[in-house]
């Protein structure tokens, strides 16, 4: 059996597997178990567009054969049509299988969910938080333009403007899929606002995306948690200072500390702390299976270090710069304005050429 074969009867018992799980989504029993439900409407989303390819593959093999009949036929009109066509028809299916391939690759079971991005000042001083601020609007208005939705969880000015850090929620299709190679340091080089003799300095600031944690991730023992209350400060409308409606959460096994106080309310802070708790609980974990995973492969996109110098910002040059691929873009203020499309592109484009090649 060939490997083009081998992957035809492989997509065959997944289109078999969507006719199922489309079954099951409309049983009124699977509706009522929630957790099931949303788990097979997963599934229903992730196979559909490999079905759909299925089906595209097999109408192109029809047509291959129907021109090689006609290739192997005595009609001179047909023979010359066939001729005509059989050579597009092969490449359009040499394509289709390597679309089939990249869509069978191993997919990371949180590429869907929502995420939690956080941006922290790093070396630099008023610089660095000024450069959080850039990211952060750079990151609101790439996600923004993709229709996603963008909810600020907490924020901690710098003194100089910008963030020391800020935490924000997003949500829509494939998000973590999308933005989960974006974490790790973050450098600018140019002359700061803060610098009066015109010499360029580099600063740095660290952003780290999160996948969402649902409740069944996470087994939290409420009893280890340390909840404390305070004012909230800085921006925000009327109601801040006023109350004690901020939230600081403090996990004593970990000592992980949670702050929040951008909800309107001490419950909505409570809640959103809460929240990003579990995520955090829930990306501990994932990085100790990642640093194993490692262990076996090293990816030049990995996720899973964010300590690692990742990309350059050089403002007297206008460039951009990834360093785990070498790209280069001197689109700079394009980028910083959220036209981030072919920077993840390239990064998405490594890593499935990567693990291509381990499957080869």
């Amino acid at each position: 059996m060939d490997k083009e074969e081998a992957l035809m009867q492989k997509l065959a018992s997944i289109a078999d597997r969507f006719i199922e799980v489309e079954k099951q989504v409309g049983d009124p029993d699977v509706i009522a178990d929630q957790r099931k439900y949303r788990d097979l409407m997963r599934e229903y989303k992730r196979l559909q567009p490999i079905v759909h390819q299925y089906e595209t593959l097999r109408s192109l093999e029809l047509d291959r054969k129907q021109a090689q009949d006609w290739s192997n036929g005595e009609d001179e009109e047909f023979k010359e049509m066939a001729k005509m066509e059989l050579p597009g028809i092969l490449e359009r299916i040499d394509q289709g299988f390597e679309e089939a391939r990249i869509m069978l690759l191993p997919k990371d079971e949180v590429d869907e969910r929502p995420v939690m991005m956080e941006f922290r000042a790093g070396t630099g001083g008023d610089e660095a938080a000024i450069f959080a601020g850039d990211l952060y609007r750079m990151y609101q208005r790439h996600c923004e333009g993709k229709g996603w939705t963008w909810n600020l969880v907490n924020a901690n000015e710098g003194t100089a403007g910008g963030f020391k850090e800020i935490t924000v929620r997003v949500e829509g299709d494939g998000v973590y899929g999308w933005l989960k190679f974006e974490s790790g340091v973050h450098r600018v080089q140019r002359v700061p606002e803060t610098e009066s003799q015109g010499r360029v300095h580099t600063s740095a600031a660290t952003v780290a995306v999160l996948p969402v944690a649902e409740d069944v991730d996470v087994e939290l023992d409420l009893s280890v948690v340390r909840r404390d209350t305070f004012r909230a400060s800085g921006a925000g409308g009327q109601h801040v200072n006023k109350t004690e409606s901020a939230v600081r959460l403090t996990h004593e096994p970990t000592g992980i500390v949670v702050e929040c106080q951008d909800g309107r309310s001490q419950h909505q802070n409570y809640d959103h702390a809460l929240e990003v708790l579990r995520t955090r609980l829930f990306e501990r974990e994932r990085e100790r299976q990642v640093a194993e995973q490692a262990q076996q492969r090293k990816s030049l996109v990995s996720t899973g270090d964010r300590s690692a110098k990742i990309r350059t910002y050089n403002f007297p040059q206008g460039r951009v710069t990834d360093h785990r691929i070498q790209f280069t873009s001197h689109a700079l203020t394009q980028i910083l304005g959220g036209e981030l499309d072919p920077v993840i592109e390239a990064l998405r484009m490594a890593e499935q050429a990567e693990l291509l090649a381990s499957q080869s």
